[in-house]
């Protein structure tokens, strides 16, 4: 960029929630720039992140709505049924995307699958640049716009500014805005396993003492027609001699808490490590600014909803400011961001508290407390009207929804 390039949007951070929103705005038409730390090569690597995410059936028709789906459908596998398990108990909920229509709960996809299919999206949009690798090195905020000052000296000067940057946000830092955060005694290994059953599009959540133990289903990749994507939640004191056993120690301490949902496993590629925590940013919306994704807020990823609330936020933010737009109005005037803001704030508070409280109840070994919970699953299995406003809201198919997010045009 030359110094006197500007444009209606900056948004600071290219990962999934940051080039999914930018994606959103140039499509609507708006001249749009993204700025990341990470270059492209380092992001597509395989070794980048062995994540794979959950995408709600609201969130998919929310990409299908910017063009990402279609890129990426092929490489999903859906969730038909879901079965949560407690230890060892027979008593289990189970859900089952029939009861409430003919479309599947959701889909895994690799987040690197996702990361391939956004740089491809966005190449096609001559209204979105991305710089990166680039280093915010300054913020300043006026009355009529943000410049951002980058590590070479470029400047770069826009109406609106999103920080989509993680949850270690350094726009979040440099302009002030506190957090409110819990780090729980938890941390997450995440990989891939290879089973001998096929998963019949069947995620499991099994609770154990350290954590919830998540098999989700994955697509078949050469010679391995049967994958799972594991995400496995263990005391942190323990995850670094986990990660350093060899694949023999490796597989027998990961069938054992794989249990034999799909017959004989054995895990598939890299291991890697995300200590967990709660975290939200104590105002999402600020003088020129919108926070997104991490930024905004971290969740523990007990039901799989982290990625959802994200993409949740591109919908609703996307809708706010392209309608200002529409009216001929400055995408960074405040009335917008006060109404993203407020829309957010409701999803994001009861997401946090569904969270943190089936983690609590869920992640322990006391025993009147089993025993109320496993009644309780198996209460709710038996109570159909229920487990249908559960599967619906899992979905994100209820609630004061944005267009994108009903299969409507942005």
């Amino acid at each position: 960029m030359n110094k006197s390039d500007s444009v209606e949007a900056i948004i600071v951070g290219g990962g999934l929630v940051g080039l999914t929103l930018a994606a959103a705005f140039a499509g609507a038409g708006m001249e749009t720039l993204v700025i990341d730390r990470a270059a492209p090569d380092l992001q597509l690597a395989p070794a980048f992140d062995g994540r794979a995410s959950a995408i709600a059936y609201g969130s998919r028709l929310i990409l299908e709505g910017v063009g990402l789906w279609p890129l990426v459908a092929d490489r999903a596998a859906p969730i038909r049924e879901i079965r949560v398990v407690d230890g060892g108990s027979p008593l289990f909920l189970h859900y089952d995307h029939r009861d409430v229509g003919d479309q599947p709960l959701g889909h895994i996809v690799e987040n690197r699958v996702l990361r391939h299919g956004l740089h491809r999206l966005a190449r096609g949009f001559p209204c979105l640049r991305h710089l990166a690798p680039a280093q915010v090195a300054g913020i300043d905020r006026d009355a009529h716009g943000v410049t951002v000052t980058l590590q070479d000296g470029t400047a770069c000067r826009g109406r609106l500014l999103v920080a989509a940057d993680g949850k270690a946000s350094s726009v979040r830092t440099a302009l002030g805005i506190g957090i409110r955060e819990h780090r729980y005694p938890q941390t997450a290994i995440v990989t891939t396993a290879v089973h001998e059953a096929p998963h019949r599009d069947v995620a499991i959540e099994h609770f154990l003492p350290a954590g919830p133990f998540a098999i989700l289903p994955l697509p078949p990749a050469e010679d391995q027609p049967h994958r799972s994507s594991l995400v496995w939640t263990e005391r942190p004191a323990l995850v670094p001699g986990l990660l350093a056993l060899d694949e023999q120690g490796f597989t027998a301490e990961l069938a054992a808490r794989f249990g034999d949902h799909w017959g004989r496993v054995v895990p598939s590629g890299p291991r890697f490590a995300y200590p967990l925590g709660l975290q939200w940013a104590r105002r999402m919306a600020d003088h020129r600014l919108a926070l997104v994704g991490d930024a905004a807020h971290v969740i523990h990823p007990i039901a799989g909803q982290g990625l959802n609330l994200g993409i949740r936020d591109v919908a609703a933010l996307a809708e706010c400011i392209v309608d200002a737009r529409r009216l001929g109005l400055d995408v960074g005037q405040p009335e917008a961001l006060r109404r993203y803001a407020a829309w957010r704030q409701a999803d994001m508070l009861a997401l946090s508290t569904v969270t943190d409280g089936l983690n609590r109840l869920f992640s322990n070994d006391v025993a009147p407390l089993r025993a109320a919970r496993r009644l309780g699953l198996a209460a709710v299995d038996r109570l159909p009207p229920l487990k249908r406003l559960f599967m619906r809201h899992a979905m994100g198919a209820v609630g004061d929804l944005p267009r994108l997010a009903r299969g409507e045009r942005l």
